[in-house]
């Protein structure tokens, strides 16, 4: 074998290689940009050098504590300075972010600082009631806690043993640190609900949370210096890599506690917000708020939409008020959006119903991921590009997760072919751009919350007047879909549609609950296997017929 020449002492060195993680442009941006603005929260006001300062004290904080490579560092907090500070100073010191669903019960959070095995938890008194549960209910050590004060929040009962900006100030803001040595080394961790009850750890790298957030901007053709309004939760994929977007461009992050649509035209008017992210939900809210809300708003503002398709209504409605929307999609194991409906220049042209069907498609793979390709997933062979052959949709690239934590059988089964099976069944069209048919993994997609349907069915059999129950989605304009139950009863049993849900409210979060429960003997093989899609065909046919 001829020897290549250009592998003759050409070598990886300090000089010409170095590990790729989303911390250095935090680095870059405050020495570029100190005096710029980075975040805005009520009227607190910091600059790039601050928020480096500050991420650095709690890099340090966190090391003095014994913090450090293969730790976790949990966080269940609402969109303030903290939850940004920790996307940098975490993992500054080579732990691991765990971003907590703020949404959850106690039982799935307890759940997931035991399987994370979380040495630290910062948390917000909002979620104190939830906290307080879940460390209770843990069999681990309990974690540090500490308290994040916030002062546009008042009430929670504070839980820690000590309050976040004291932690702040037991680190050094010239703390040293440096990149991780292997780019492959783990930056976060979040879990997915999937379509078991106990959700699996996603566990995410350097390499792909650098380039994700790259592909943001090549995406998003986002300016440098944008304005990012953040009504897309952080502890969702990490805010789809947004906090690390952000100090790529140094941008400003204008915080949010929660969605409230006249504090977002507020904040819009106020800040000049140029981005902002969500569910279709989100962009519900803003379509519907009233016109007095909406008022003075002149500039344009894009919009990055995944979760359910949007409806044509969105999408309008989008337009209207002045919100340019781009479609995309993608899930906690490709670190959130990994493909997008790029839009062709004679779309502009069209009529919205048109434009409407085109842009809510899944579309091709993000500019730093590989592949996005729809295959026949027994035999892995791409399926004709005809917009009519089902198959299951394939990520490949940097941008698909390591693994999921301590569950080597469910990620060699997610890896299986050599590609990231994602359980969506879809279309491929001819021109490339794939389209989602249904779901194999029968998970509901709600405000932009992933639901397991089965997890749901778990809870409906355990009332004791359920025989048979299953769960499907039904189509819903502000939501994207909710779930609805068909439960058979047992014979002489007795029991109503409230009693159901007040008993599913009773044990789960208050988004997973069915909307509507319907009663019957359901459809079945001859093997007595459930046929749901004999159920959502008829959710489907009367959905349209309302």
């Amino acid at each position: 074998m001829r020897a290549n020449a250009y592998d003759q002492g050409l070598d990886r060195n300090l000089a010409n290689h170095t590990a790729l993680s989303p911390l250095s442009f935090l680095e870059r941006s405050a020495r570029v940009y100190p005096d710029r603005l980075s975040l805005i929260h009520g009227d607190v006001r910091f600059t790039w050098s601050e928020t480096y300062a500050r991420c650095r004290r709690l890099a340090s904080a966190l090391a003095l504590r014994g913090i450090g490579v293969g730790d976790t560092v949990a966080a269940m907090l609402p969109n303030t300075p903290a939850m940004f500070e920790a996307h940098f100073g975490v993992p500054m010191t080579g732990a691991v972010l765990n971003t907590l669903n703020t949404r959850l019960d106690p039982e799935a959070i307890a759940f997931m600082l035991d399987h994370g095995e979380a040495r630290v938890l910062i948390t917000d008194p909002e979620f104190s009631p939830i906290i307080e549960r879940a460390l209770a209910l843990m069999s681990h050590p309990r974690p540090l806690v500490i308290d994040v004060e916030d002062a546009l929040y008042e009430g929670g009962k504070l839980l820690g043993e000590i309050e976040y900006e004291a932690f702040l100030q037991q680190g050094d803001e010239a703390h040293e640190w440096a990149l991780p040595s292997d780019e492959w080394n783990a930056i976060a961790l979040n879990y997915t609900s999937g379509t078991t009850g106990n959700p699996k750890g996603v566990v995410t790298h350097h390499r792909g949370a650098y380039l994700n957030a790259v592909s943001n901007v090549v995406t998003w053709e986002m300016p440098r210096h944008s304005v990012y309004l953040w009504t897309l939760p952080m502890f969702h994929c990490n805010g789809w890599c947004f906090p690390w977007t952000m100090a790529l461009q140094a941008g400003v992050s204008v915080c949010l506690r929660k969605v409230d649509p006249a504090l977002i035209f507020s904040l819009i008017r106020e800040h000049r917000v140029t981005h902002l992210c969500g569910a279709p939900i989100v962009y519900g809210l803003l379509i519907n708020a009233p016109q007095s809300v909406r008022e003075g708003i002149t500039h344009p503002i894009a919009g990055l939409i995944a979760g359910a398709a949007p409806p044509a209504a969105i999408i309008e409605g989008c337009e209207r008020i002045g919100i340019d929307i781009t479609h995309v999609y993608g899930l906690t194991e490709v670190y959130g959006p990994a493909a997008v409906c790029a839009k062709q220049g004679n779309w502009a042209q069209l009529p919205i119903g048109e434009r409407a069907a085109l842009n809510a498609r899944q579309g091709v793979a993000y500019p730093m991921q590989q592949a996005i390709t729809v295959l026949d997933p027994e035999t892995m062979q791409p399926v004709p590009a005809d917009g009519e052959t089902m198959g299951e949709i394939f990520f490949r690239g940097n941008l698909v997760m390591k693994g999921y934590l301590k569950n080597p059988e469910a990620t060699a089964e997610a890896f299986a072919g050599g590609w990231f099976h994602t359980g969506d069944l879809a279309v491929m069209h001819p021109d490339g751009y794939v389209k989602i048919k249904d779901r194999s993994k029968d998970v509901i997609i709600s405000g932009g919350e992933n639901i397991s349907s089965l997890e749901v069915e778990e809870v409906l059999y355990r009332h004791p007047a359920v025989l048979v129950a299953a769960v499907v989605a039904k189509p819903d304009e502000k939501w994207g879909e909710v779930p609805v139950a068909y439960v058979e009863l047992r014979d002489g049993a007795s029991v109503t549609e409230a009693e159901i849900i007040e008993h599913c409210r009773a044990q789960m979060a208050r988004f997973k609950v069915p909307k509507q429960v319907l009663f019957g003997t359901l459809p079945k093989t001859s093997t007595g296997k459930i046929q749901k899609f004999v159920l959502r065909e008829q959710m489907r046919s009367a959905s349209a017929i309302d």
